[in-house]
């Protein structure tokens, strides 16, 4: 029988886009039908690839690299859709490899598997959705160059549940919900209301992702009698190797389970600033 692992390497070792990403939809609508059922899929044991596959295209280049284009053109707003396409599907295959690099080593209920496939499926919707933003503008995934640097944090945390979670949801997912307001403006702006219409769907699930992060973070903290303040900025400054940036969104942040004296002291300032005087 198929077990949940298996599934989840598969979607990391198919290299098309559109392709893995069906496939995610597909297995993610195959593991909830079968539990509806009262009829689990097992969750096995697999070796995941230490980097999934990729397609050819686009290049992968180190950050400072990649050519910068101004939003106020069309040209500049298919540069950044082709940007946030590329970190929805880097994040399907981070929520996929966080089941097959952990599942069947680490003692998880089966409610943590029920979040990162719900939250692979989403990343999946929204590739799919950034995809006809991008033919609209006459464009496709792959046309443009991209970073290279999205993986390195699933590389630098396989061996470490806890990192994983801090890093990948809790650092680089949230900083999507600092940037996606501003994103949504700009495309208001250009009265891209099939893109703008995109972008709410990402804010307001990108949430539930952050969420599930913080989540099983404490889950395992409080199993493990670990403090989750200096736990989580002690794997912050192992693995992320950089401080975080301001601008916070802060009322997301909140609603994902994110307080302030999580992330404030991991930027140059090192503290929560004071309350603004009116």
């Amino acid at each position: 029988m198929t077990t949940l692992t298996q599934m989840a390497c598969e979607v990391l070792t198919t290299a098309d886009a559109k392709e893995k990403t069906r496939l995610s939809r597909r297995h993610a609508k195959t593991w909830f039908e079968a539990r509806k059922a009262n009829k689990p899929i097992p969750i096995g044991m697999a070796e995941p690839p230490l980097r999934p596959a990729r397609p050819a295209k686009p290049d992968l280049l180190h950050p400072r690299d990649v050519p910068r284009r101004g939003p106020g053109t069309p040209e500049g707003r298919t540069a950044m859709l082709h940007a946030v396409a590329h970190i929805e599907l880097n994040a399907v295959d981070l929520h996929w490899d966080i089941i097959a690099r952990f599942g069947g080593r680490v003692d998880l209920p089966i409610g943590f598997y029920d979040d990162w496939v719900k939250s692979a499926d989403e990343e999946s919707k929204h590739f799919g959705l950034l995809s006809d933003c991008l033919a609209r503008y006459g464009s496709q995934y792959g046309d443009l160059d991209a970073h290279a640097g999205m993986w390195a944090a699933a590389e630098d945390t396989a061996q470490d549940l806890l990192g994983r979670l801090a890093v990948v949801p809790m650092v680089l997912e949230a900083r999507g919900l600092d940037v996606t307001p501003g994103m949504i403006k700009l495309f208001k702006q250009a009265k891209d209301m099939d893109a703008v219409n995109a972008l709410d769907v990402i804010y307001s699930e990108e949430v539930h992702h952050v969420a599930y992060g913080s989540k099983w973070f404490h889950y395992l903290c409080g199993r493990d009698a670990l403090d989750p303040t200096p736990t989580f900025h002690g794997l912050v400054r192992r693995y992320f190797h950089s401080t975080l940036k301001p601008p916070f969104n802060e009322e997301k942040r909140a609603e994902a389970g994110l307080p302030p004296d999580f992330y404030w002291p991991l930027t140059d300032a090192g503290e929560i600033p004071a309350p603004k005087v009116p």
